[in-house]
C-alpha cells in the first residue's frame, strides 16, 4: 500500500483478484490437498518451492504455527500433533489449514474456500485499518468477488485430487512475482505494521 498501488476500491480489487487466481489458488490447492490427508510434509516442502521470497516463507509459517496452536486446542488431532513435532517453527499456514479442517471433519471444499477468501481477506481488512477505506467499498470488493472464489476453490479441489493420484507435482504453481519482491522490501522496513 505504501507503494500505492492501491488507492481505494476499484486498485483493490484488482490487487485482489490477481491474487487470488496466484497465491490464494496455490494455498487453496495446498489446503483441499491436506484435507484429503495427502502427506503434509510433502505438503509443506511444495508450498517451500512455490514461495521464492523468505519472507513470505517466514510469514506463512508463523501463520502456521498460530493456526496449529487453535487447532490442537479446538479439535485434538493426532495429525496435527505429528506436524507440530515435525515442524515446531510451523508448517505452511495453508497445510495447518487443511489438516485443522480435516480435523474438525470438513472436507477438501471447505478447506480451499477458507484458504482462498483468506487470500483476499487479509488485503482487503488492512486497506480499511491502513488506507481509510470504507468497510463497505472493502466487503462489497469481496462480494464481487465470490464468483471467482468459488472457481479458484473448485479448481484447487481439483489440482488436490490430482495430488492424490499422482503426487505434489500437480499443485498449481502460479506465481506472483510482484507480491513476492514487495514481500521482501516489506520485511526490509525498520517499521512494519504487520508479518506478511
Amino acid at each position: 500500500m505504501k507503494a500505492g498501488r492501491i488507492t481505494g476500491a476499484a486498485s483493490l480489487e484488482d490487487f485482489c483478484r490477481g491474487r487470488l487466481h496466484t497465491a490464494g489458488r496455490v494455498a487453496a490447492a495446498l489446503a483441499a490437498a491436506a484435507a484429503l490427508g495427502v502427506d503434509p510434509v510433502e505438503l509443506d516442502a511444495a508450498a517451500d518451492a512455490r514461495t521464492p521470497s523468505p519472507a513470505l516463507r517466514v510469514a506463512a509459517r508463523k501463520l502456521g504455527r498460530q493456526l496449529m496452536r487453535a487447532a490442537r486446542a479446538t479439535w485434538p488431532s493426532g495429525e496435527l500433533d505429528a506436524l507440530a513435532r515435525e515442524f515446531p517453527k510451523g508448517a505452511h499456514q495453508p497445510v495447518v489449514l487443511g489438516l485443522a479442517a480435516r480435523a474438525a471433519g470438513l472436507g477438501a471444499e471447505d478447506a480451499a474456500h477458507c484458504a482462498a477468501y483468506e487470500s483476499v481477506s487479509g488485503p482487503a481488512s488492512a486497506t480499511v485499518r491502513l488506507l481509510s477505506l470504507d468497510p463497505f467499498d472493502a466487503t462489497a470488493v469481496l462480494a464481487r468477488l465470490a464468483p471467482e472464489l468459488d472457481r479458484v476453490a473448485d479448481q484447487a479441489v481439483e489440482a488436490a485430487r490430482e495430488v492424490v493420484d499422482t503426487g505434489v507435482d500437480a499443485l498449481p504453481a502460479a506465481s506472483a512475482p510482484l507480491l513476492e519482491i514487495s514481500a521482501e522490501v516489506h520485511a526490509a522496513w525498520p517499521v512494519r505494521l504487520f508479518a506478511s
